[in-house]
């Protein structure tokens, strides 16, 4: 069964509705999906139905923006439901986006000498219920300046950064922790892309898995195969699930839906399956 378990829609930072994602993900061949949207499970019934109109089987997702210290450390979330602790996670990260974008935009206007405010931020964030995201407001800033948001990010409002804000983030163990409380499977999102020394990055794993990570997304769009073997030999090793994924926001970005291929364990797959049926 071929799988694309890291897919975004428009609820966060994708271009696209869930429609759009499910078709182009049968078009590819795929016979299930999850779409990972940050930060909320908002958009999951719509998501459901669309993946079932294409004839896909769908697992609830989300991808916790989490971090230790200033490097970014995401948990993906499978199989969740709301309940309390969700709510109350959610409510915080909303609050806590707010903040965060209106810090970021303060140091943005001083930055670039602009007047760039949270409503520009807002008029780009389409699905008012998930938290308002850092690209939204990287948007705002990029079209008043004419250049590319991902180049923008990098250069002014990621970590380290002259425009970055550290407000209210949570660790990754956070993450674990809510994804756990929804009923869910927590995996740690592209490790490879963690900015951190190869030991650190290890050792924090090690927490993790002490802490009860489930699973390494082994599989993604920005792993090497000497990473992808890495981190799959560490779960092997750890009894964890791999899981893969594009992590699929929008055409151009040289991620493509289905890529790189991945076909779930018996083992995952049965996990999955326990997670939804418990809905």
């Amino acid at each position: 069964m071929r799988a694309d378990l890291h897919i975004h829609t428009y609820y966060s930072d994708g271009k696209y509705s869930p429609q759009e994602i499910a078709s182009r993900a049968r078009e590819a061949g795929l016979a299930l999906i999850s779409m990972t949207d940050h930060d909320s499970l908002e958009g999951l019934e719509e998501k459901r139905a669309a993946a079932k109109e294409e004839g896909l089987a769908f697992v609830a997702g989300w991808e916790v923006s989490s971090y230790e210290g200033a490097a970014k450390v995401h948990v993906l979330g499978y199989g969740c439901k709301p309940c309390k602790a969700y709510e109350s996670f959610l409510t915080a990260r909303r609050e806590g986006a707010l903040a965060r974008a209106q810090e970021m935009i303060e140091k943005g206007n001083a930055f670039f000498h602009l007047d760039v405010t949270l409503a520009d931020a807002e008029r780009f964030h389409l699905k008012k219920q998930a938290p308002l995201h850092t690209m939204h407001v990287v948007t705002a800033f990029s079209q008043r300046l004419g250049v590319k948001k991902g180049e923008l990010y990098l250069s002014a409002f990621a970590a380290g950064c002259p425009c970055y804000s550290d407000l209210c983030r949570p660790t990754p163990f956070d993450a674990v922790a809510v994804i756990h409380a929804a009923g869910g499977i927590a995996s740690l999102a592209h490790p490879g892309r963690i900015p951190m020394e190869q030991d650190t990055k290890f050792a924090l794993m090690d927490r993790l898995v002490e802490a009860g990570l489930d699973s390494i997304e082994c599989y993604h769009s920005d792993h090497t195969p000497n990473e992808a073997e890495t981190f799959a030999a560490y779960a092997r090793d750890r009894g964890l699930y791999e899981t893969g994924g594009s992590d699929f926001h929008v055409e151009g970005r040289n991620r493509v839906i289905g890529l790189p291929p991945f076909e779930p364990s018996e083992a995952l797959l049965a996990a999955l399956s326990r997670a939804e049926g418990d809905k």
